[in-house]
């Protein structure tokens, strides 16, 4: 017996796939519909969207003794969710797919979003309906007039249609702590319209500095929380940030404000070490960690009393760090963690001690702690072998060919 399976798929017309090359297309300038010569008129506008039906065939032939085949032909039909073709709106989303509804839309020359134009394909166009997405360059906010236009070659028509304000999203920070009275720059889009900002889960406020669709500088309040998200007052309504801010000034901290605190103070192996005005995060200081060629080096901190007893309230150990001439991984090491305060080559490391280090720039970490039982490799069990810790290190395997490096450390905390 030998099976033959023939695939045949019944699908309606998808409106998104013809953008595909819609988009690509340049603006229509004049229709080859031949539609009414009356003016324009617009009576709704609606989401575009699908409705699929696959169909799945399979034959099957079978031969008896004597050769004669006999085929038998089974149906399998599967459905997506039927979704209705239209909605009808009175606003929309920049990049989503909408039609135009009216009477004597053929002849149309031009659609415009709030006085932008946008762009459409000739072939989505009949004389009741056009069929076209929002740009993203569509200005929107409260200083818009929320107005849809259709010109066609017999006059124009206006819409009332809003085109709703993109969520703020950042893309980018300048610091990913805070103390109170500190500022952060934040990168990203749709900053423009942003009113408040929050800090979740309290009452205080950040005070925008300056803003422009691309960039927010803002001033951080005191608080009393740990760490939190930032909630951005915009005009469609509110947005939250995905990324996570730390309070120092909440923190237990092993270097803040350009000083050591705590009692934390170096404990190198080799030198220049310790404090450095030479490059910093925040502030005007950091601590310089200095590797010399092909040394197998540990640059750290000690705190021999009154020492960082275990709590299961610390959550992450966070920290800058500024990379030397080359891309290196170093090794967190601890007295109290699993390897101790020594020379734990990388090879024999757990994912979480290793910190991939990229050169010449900042970059921010923020490393899981766990609990004292834990054996999960990427929390890095602070106090594996005792519940008081009083040294902190970085350690750097060396390597065949190394030069001298020269690395930067800010803002070390620990994190609840």
């Amino acid at each position: 017996m030998k099976q033959v399976i023939l695939k045949s798929k019944n699908i309606y017309w998808i409106l998104s796939a013809l953008m595909v090359f819609g988009l690509a297309s340049c603006k229509k300038e004049h229709s080859n519909l031949v539609g009414g010569t009356g003016a324009p008129v617009i009576t709704s506008v609606a989401t575009a969207n699908k409705s699929k039906t696959d169909t799945l065939i399979t034959i099957t032939t079978t031969y008896d003794a004597n050769g004669v085949a006999t085929s038998k032909s089974d149906t399998n039909r599967t459905h997506s969710s039927v979704i209705a073709f239209d909605s009808t709106t009175t606003e929309g989303k920049k990049q989503n797919l909408y039609v135009i509804k009216g009477k004597n839309l053929g002849s149309v020359t031009q659609v415009k979003f709030n006085g932008v134009s946008a762009y459409f394909n000739a072939a989505l166009v009949s004389d009741n309906t056009i069929v076209l997405s929002i740009p993203q360059d569509i200005p929107t906010g409260p200083d818009q007039p929320n107005k849809l236009t259709v010109v066609t070659l017999h006059g124009s028509v206006d819409f009332s249609f809003t085109v709703l304000t993109p969520p703020p999203t950042v893309s980018k920070v300048s610091d990913y702590n805070f103390r109170a009275g500190s500022q952060i720059t934040l990168s990203g889009v749709s900053f423009a319209t942003v009113t408040a900002i929050t800090i979740k889960g309290t009452t205080a406020n950040a005070t925008i500095v300056s803003k422009v669709d691309t960039q927010l500088v803002i001033k951080m309040p005191a608080t009393t929380i740990n760490r939190a998200n930032l909630i951005f007052t915009y005009a469609s309504g509110t947005a939250t940030s995905s990324q996570e801010f730390v309070d120092l000034d909440n923190a237990y901290t092993f270097f803040y404000k350009d000083a050591y605190q705590n009692g934390w103070s170096d404990n190198s192996w080799a030198h220049p070490s310790g404090l450095s005005t030479a490059a910093s995060h925040s502030g005007t200081s950091s601590i310089v960690a200095t590797y010399p060629a092909g040394g197998w080096q540990i640059e750290g901190m000690a705190n021999w009393y009154p020492s960082v007893d275990y709590s299961p309230d610390y959550k992450y150990l966070t920290f800058w760090v500024k990379g030397g001439t080359v891309t290196h991984t170093l090794v967190l090491v601890g007295d109290q963690m699993v390897g101790g305060y020594g020379q734990v080559q990388n090879a024999n490391a757990y994912a979480a001690q290793l910190i991939v280090v990229p050169a010449k720039v900042w970059t921010y970490y923020k490393i899981p702690l766990g609990a004292r039982t834990s054996t999960n490799p990427n929390l890095l069990n602070f106090w594996a072998n005792g519940t008081t810790s009083k040294q902190l290190g970085f350690f750097l395997q060396g390597q065949s060919g190394d030069v001298n490096e020269t690395m930067y450390f800010d803002e070390i905390a620990f994190v609840k």
